[in-house]
C-alpha cells in the first residue's frame, strides 16, 4: 500500500469517527408527500438543496431524513410530471421536524413549516400501478392483493425469498428451489394452485433459483386468475407473485449491512445511491449481496453473489427512463425431498410412520448446482398530455442450470417384487442424478397507453397494450442415472441382501456401503449416468412466441361506484422441439375480466365483486414413446368481499370469498403418464389486515381457508373426488407485530413477535394408493432491535420452540429447526 493510499484511508477513518461522535447532536426531518392525482406517492425525491443529503418517499408517500446537523436548509421535493416544491426549514439538535407537501401539475409555491408527530402504518400499501397496470387505489380495485414491504423484510432479518412470503395469507411453499432446468425456482401453493415467482416490475423475470431479497422494494402477491392482464405462460390460476425493485433517487445515500447466524450464515449487503451531475436528472443505485450458509442437516450449503445496478434519467418533464439490471450466481446442493412412490399403494402415511431422521440429507457437498441468472429491464415513460402516458417496456432474462441435480424416489414396491418377499417395515428410496446443462432465455416487449378521460360527467381510467413474449430453451442435460439407495426403517439384513440385485437391475456398481453406496461424489453420479441404456445427453431446443393485445377500463358512474371491464387476446405459436414438427402447435385464447366496487364510505369502506379468467395453453409433452397434444385449460373465478382503510390509514385490510373452477385440466398421474379432462374447484375465504393502532405499534396478520377438490378426473388416476396434492394446507395464518419506543430512555429500542400456522397437508392423496399427511404446525419467531444514530442492530430468533415440521408436494421436505441471526446496518 502506497503512502498516498494510507493517507486517503486515514482521512476516511477520521471522517467516519467524527461523524460517529457528532451523530448524537443531529436532527430529523420527516413528513408525507401527497399527489393531486391518483398516482402512487412513491419514490418521490426529497433532498436538502446544495447538499448530498436526501431520500425518497415510501409507498405511502412518507419520508424521513436522519442525522442532519443543526441549521437552516432548503428542502426540495420533486417528481417527474409534477412541479417541484421548496421550503426553508430549520433543524434543531435531537428534535424532529415534520413537513408535508402536496404536488400538483403547474403549481409552485413556498410552503410553511408545520411541526407535528408522524404516525405511519408502515406495512400497508394503499395503491399499486402493477396489479391493474394503471395507478389505482387498493380500495377501488376489485381484485385482492397483499403487499410485503422492504421495511418488514428488514425488521424480520429476512435473508430468503421463501421466508418473505410467509407474511402474506393464502400462500404456502410446496417445495424449495431445486435449481434444475426449466422449473428450478421454488413452488408455492396460492389459493390451492401451484405458482412460481416469475414477475419483476410487472414484466417476465426468469429464475432457476430463489430471488435474492437485496433489491426488493416490495412483493405483491396478486390473487386469482389474472390471465387478462398478465397472460398465462408465467402465472397460475391462483394468481401471481410480482417483485418490485428498488429505484434510484436524486440524493446520495445508502446502507451497508451484515447478517450472521446459525449454521454458518454470513450475509453482506450494500445499497448505494448517488445522483449523476448537479441537475437532479439522473441517478444510479447499486444493490449487492453476498450470501453463504450451510444446512442444518449433515450435508448441504448455499452460496450466492448478487449485483443489481439501476439507473433513472429524467430527460425533461415529459420523458424519463428507468433501467434495472440484476445478475445472480447461485451455487447450492439440493434441498432434501423424499418422493413417495406414485405408482403403488403407500406403505407409510405420515412422518411418524416413516421414521425419517430429518437431520440426514442423503447427499454430499460434492453434488451441487450452479444457477447463473440475469434480468435486464428498460422502461420509457412519455407523458403525451396531462392525462395520457405512453409506457414502453423491454425485458430480457436468462436462467441457467449447471451441475448435478438429484432426487430420492421410493422404490419399495420394486424391491418387494424383485425379491418376492414383502417388506413389513420402512421404505427404500433410489437416488437418481442428472448432470444439468440447461438455459432458458425470455424476451418481452410491451407498449402501454395509460390515461384518464371523461364521457360527459363520467370519469374513466384506461389502459390499452400490446405484448410480445418469446421463450427459447436449450438443454444438453443427461438422463437420470442411479446413484445408490436409501434405507429408512427397513431391516438392515434384508436391505443388505437385496442391494446387489438392485444395483444389477439399475446397472450401477456397489459402493463400500449398502446405505448411500459410498458414491456420493460427482464421479459416482457420472458412473450412474454412464450405466444408462442411452447415456448421451437429452438434447432439445424449443421456441415459443406469444402475441397479445389487452384493454382495461375503469368507469366511475359515481364518485363511490366504479366498474372494471377488461379483455385480452393471445395468439400462441410454438415450435416445441425445433428438431421435429410433431409437437408444434398454434392456439388462440380470449380472457375477460369484470369487477364492481361500491364504497358506502368513500375511501374508507368498499364492497367489491369480480369475475376473472385464466387459461393455460398446455404444450405438447413427449413421453419418450409418444407426443401428447392437449387442448387449452380454462379457469373462471367469482369473488366478492370488502376492503377497509380507516382511522387515517391506520387500519387497512380486506376479506373475501372466492370460487374458482378449472376445466379441461391436464393431470400427471405418474412419471410420463398424463390425462386430460380433469375438473377442479377451489373455493375459500381470505382475510388480511395491517394496522398502526397507536404510535410505535405496527402489525400485519392474515388468515386463509381453502377447500379444493378434483371433481372430475380419469377413473384410473385415483384423483377423482380428492383434494389435489398441490392445494397445500386447508388453513393458514400469519402474524407479525412490532413495537418501537419513540421517547424516553428506551427510544430507538423495539420488539417484534409473530409466527405462522398451517393445518395438516395431504401431500399425496389418491383413492387407489392412499394418503400421506404432513401434520399441522405452529412456528413462532421473535426479534429485538435498536436504532442509534446511523446504526441499527437486530437480533432474531426463528422457530423458537424448535418445532420439527415438513412441507411437500408428493414429497416430504424437512424445514429449518431453531435458528438465530444478528444483523448490524450502517445507514449513510
Amino acid at each position: 500500500m502506497t503512502s498516498k493510499s494510507i493517507k486517503h484511508l486515514f482521512q476516511l477513518l477520521v471522517v467516519l469517527l467524527f461523524s460517529f461522535a457528532t451523530d448524537a447532536q443531529t436532527g430529523t426531518i420527516t413528513g408525507t408527500v401527497t399527489l393531486s392525482t391518483t398516482d402512487a406517492p412513491e419514490n418521490i425525491s426529497v433532498v436538502l438543496k446544495n447538499t448530498q443529503i436526501g431520500t425518497v418517499t415510501n409507498a405511502q408517500g412518507v419520508y424521513e431524513i436522519k442525522n442532519i446537523k443543526p441549521g437552516t436548509y432548503v428542502l426540495r421535493v420533486s417528481l417527474v410530471g409534477y412541479s417541484s416544491k421548496e421550503t426553508t426549514i430549520t433543524v434543531t439538535a435531537n428534535q424532529t421536524v415534520s413537513q408535508d407537501f402536496t404536488l400538483t401539475a403547474g403549481e409552485q409555491r413556498l410552503s410553511e413549516v408545520i411541526v407535528e408527530s408522524a404516525k405511519v402504518n408502515k406495512y400497508a400499501r394503499k395503491e399499486s400501478a402493477v396489479v391493474s397496470k394503471m395507478p389505482l387505489k387498493d380500495i377501488e380495485n376489485p381484485q385482492v392483493y397483499n403487499t410485503i414491504s422492504a421495511e418488514l423484510l428488514k425488521e424480520q432479518n429476512i435473508t430468503t425469498f421463501d421466508d418473505a412470503l410467509k407474511n402474506a395469507p393464502g400462500i404456502d411453499r410446496l417445495w424449495e428451489s431445486t435449481g434444475r432446468g426449466g422449473d428450478g425456482a421454488g413452488y408455492f401453493s396460492l389459493r390451492g394452485f401451484a405458482v412460481q415467482p416469475t414477475m419483476v416490475n410487472g414484466l417476465p423475470g426468469l429464475s432457476n433459483g430463489s430471488p435474492d431479497p437485496a433489491n426488493i422494494e416490495r412483493i405483491e402477491v396478486i390473487k386469482g386468475p389474472s390471465g387478462t392482464l398478465f397472460g398465462s405462460s408465467l402465472i397460475s390460476y391462483g394468481g401471481l407473485i410480482n417483485v418490485t425493485t428498488k429505484r434510484p433517487y436524486n440524493s446520495f445515500g445508502g446502507s451497508i449491512s451484515y447478517i450472521g447466524g446459525t449454521y454458518g450464515l454470513n450475509r453482506v449487503t450494500a445499497d448505494i445511491n448517488t445522483p449523476i451531475g448537479t441537475d437532479n436528472k439522473a441517478a444510479v443505485r447499486l444493490n449487492a449481496a453476498y450470501h453463504n450458509e450451510n444446512s442444518f442437516q449433515d450435508a448441504g450449503f448455499r452460496k450466492s453473489v448478487f449485483v443489481a445496478p439501476s439507473l433513472t434519467y429524467e430527460v425533461n418533464d415529459r420523458l424519463s427512463f428507468f433501467v434495472n439490471t440484476e445478475f445472480y450466481n447461485g451455487k447450492s446442493t439440493n434441498q432434501t425431498m423424499l418422493f413417495v412412490d406414485r405408482g403403488s399403494e403407500l406403505r407409510v402415511h405420515n412422518p411418524d410412520e416413516l421414521g425419517y431422521d430429518y437431520k440426514r440429507s442423503y447427499t454430499s457437498n460434492d453434488l451441487f448446482l450452479e444457477t447463473p441468472t440475469y434480468n435486464l429491464q428498460g422502461q420509457m415513460i412519455y407523458k403525451i398530455s396531462k392525462n395520457w402516458t405512453s409506457q414502453t417496456a423491454v425485458s430480457r432474462s436468462s436462467a441457467k442450470s449447471r451441475g448435478y441435480y438429484s432426487y430420492l424416489y421410493e422404490v419399495t414396491s420394486t424391491v418387494a417384487s424383485m425379491s418376492g418377499t414383502p417388506i413389513n417395515d420402512g421404505i427404500i428410496l433410489a437416488r437418481f442424478t442428472s448432470k444439468q446443462d440447461f438455459e432458458a432465455i425470455g424476451t418481452d416487449i410491451q407498449q402501454n397507453f395509460i390515461g384518464e378521460y371523461s364521457l360527459g360527467s363520467i370519469k374513466n381510467k384506461f389502459i390499452g397494450g400490446l405484448d410480445y413474449y418469446n421463450m427459447n430453451t436449450l438443454s444438453n442435460s443427461t438422463g437420470y442415472g442411479n446413484q445408490g439407495f436409501i434405507n429408512i426403517g427397513v431391516d438392515e439384513a434384508y436391505f443388505a441382501a437385496v442391494a446387489p440385485s438392485l444395483h444389477a437391475f439399475y446397472g450401477t456398481p456397489m459402493g463400500t456401503r449398502a446405505d448411500d453406496t459410498g458414491v456420493l461424489t460427482q464421479d459416482g453420479a457420472d458412473a450412474g449416468i454412464a450405466a444408462l441404456a442411452n447415456p448421451g445427453t437429452d438434447y432439445y431446443k424449443t421456441r415459443q412466441d406469444i402475441y397479445s393485445a389487452y384493454v382495461s377500463n375503469v368507469t366511475y358512474f359515481l364518485p363511490n361506484l366504479s366498474a372494471m371491464v377488461s379483455l385480452r387476446f393471445d395468439r400462441f405459436m410454438s415450435d416445441g422441439d425445433v428438431t421435429t414438427s410433431d409437437d408444434d402447435y398454434n392456439q388462440s385464447a380470449w380472457s375477460p375480466k369484470f369487477g364492481l366496487v361500491y364504497q358506502p364510505i368513500k375511501d374508507k369502506v368498499a364492497v367489491f365483486a369480480n369475475y376473472m379468467n385464466g387459461f393455460s395453453n398446455v404444450a405438447p409433452i413427449n413421453t419418450g414413446s409418444a407426443v401428447l397434444i392437449f387442448d387449452p385449460e380454462q379457469a373462471n373465478q367469482f369473488e366478492f368481499g370488502t376492503k377497509i382503510n380507516l382511522l387515517g390509514d391506520k387500519l387497512v385490510g380486506s376479506a373475501s370469498y372466492y370460487h374458482t373452477k378449472v376445466s379441461n385440466k391436464v393431470l400427471n398421474v405418474a412419471p410420463e403418464v398424463y390425462t386430460q379432462g380433469g375438473e377442479q374447484v377451489n373455493k375459500g375465504f381470505e382475510a388480511s389486515i395491517t394496522a398502526n393502532p397507536f404510535e410505535g405499534l405496527n402489525l400485519v396478520a392474515g388468515y386463509s381457508y381453502n377447500d379444493s377438490v378434483l371433481e372430475q378426473a380419469d377413473i384410473n388416476s385415483g384423483f377423482a373426488g380428492m383434494r389435489p396434492e398441490s392445494a397445500g394446507p386447508r388453513n393458514l395464518a400469519n402474524l407479525w407485530a412490532s413495537y418501537k419506543f419513540g421517547n424516553g430512555s428506551l427510544k430507538g429500542f423495539g420488539l417484534g413477535f409473530g409466527g405462522n400456522y398451517a393445518s395438516e397437508n395431504k401431500v399425496f392423496n389418491r383413492s387407489n394408493a392412499g394418503t400421506f399427511t404432513l401434520p399441522e404446525y405452529t412456528v413462532f419467531n421473535a426479534s429485538v432491535f435498536y436504532n442509534i444514530a446511523a446504526f441499527q442492530v437486530n437480533l432474531k430468533l426463528d422457530n423458537i420452540g424448535n418445532k420439527e415440521y415438513y412441507k411437500g408436494w408428493s414429497t416430504i421436505s424437512p424445514q429449518d429447526p431453531r435458528t438465530f441471526s444478528a444483523s448490524v446496518t450502517y445507514n449513510f
